[in-house]
């Protein structure tokens, strides 16, 4: 497995990354009262492959409770990001309150706030940044990020220095205005991290979607494994990246215009 420091945070986290918002998706429900017991198992897949990097969120508190549950024991030795999608200091403390409790933690290594309306500012009338501050100095969460498919708003977080990572989707079919936030993270030492590697389901083809995000050695992107197959294959090709030759430049631009 490799690692990368994940921008200003100093975090050390590997460049696969495992993301449990797909902890409830169809292919683990439909095991019915073993559900818990299966998104356990592919959780523990990613952990004992090298992955030590977890991203889930508030908005979906069965990936959170599955989560939680699945790092019992390890937890010390993983880093740990979740999300909120409130909007008031007050509802992000109770938010955040909630997270600790599904995922038995009493700290969170990363917490960004998800699909904001506005970027935050020191000293807001809002209070919503002073409000981060806050609970950092408390140590409650260690490191805080945004989450969000508005590149204007990725764009205004990375300007401000303010914040220590953006989320966003980020594939083969996202278009160049996502690549020039990409290169600002990497400007700015801001953590780059990919959601929707697969472009939410619409992608199949993991070697190509894996070699293309692997090109970008400050980009973490966070799978959403829905089987142990499919994990098993991102684990296998971490370990074996597809070679990016003019054969394989090829094939992306294929898919580009098939899909656009």
């Amino acid at each position: 497995m490799e690692f990368v420091i994940l921008g200003k945070t100093n975090l050390l986290v590997s460049r696969t990354a495992f993301g449990a918002m797909s902890l409830d998706c169809k292919e683990i429900e439909a095991f019915g009262d073993e559900a818990d017991e299966k998104a356990c198992a592919i959780v523990r897949q990613a952990y004992e492959g090298g992955v030590n990097f977890f991203d889930t969120s508030r908005s979906t508190p069965v990936c959170e409770r599955r989560l939680g549950a699945a790092l019992h024991g390890i937890r010390h030795n993983v880093i740990l990001a979740t999300k909120t999608t409130q909007s008031s200091a007050r509802e992000i403390q109770a938010d955040l309150r909630e997270s600790l409790m599904a995922l038995e933690s009493d700290y969170i290594d990363l917490y960004q706030l998800e699909n904001p309306k506005i970027i935050p500012q020191k000293n807001g009338a809002d209070g919503l940044y002073n409000c981060l501050l806050k609970l950092q100095s408390q140590e409650v969460i260690r490191h805080f990020g945004i989450a969000t498919d508005d590149t204007g708003l990725a764009r205004e977080a990375i300007l401000s220095g303010l914040y220590e990572t953006v989320q966003l989707p980020f594939n083969i079919l996202t278009d160049d205005e996502v690549l020039e936030i990409v290169e600002l993270c990497r400007e700015h030492d801001v953590g780059c991290i990919a959601m929707q590697p697969l472009c939410g389901g619409v992608l199949s083809n993991i070697p190509l979607a894996f070699g293309f995000l692997h090109q970008y050695e400050h980009v973490v992107p966070v799978w959403g494994a829905h089987t142990q197959e499919e994990l098993g294959q991102i684990l296998y090709f971490e370990g074996h990246p597809p070679v990016v030759d003019e054969s394989f430049k090829k094939e992306v631009e294929n898919v580009r215009q098939f899909f656009n």
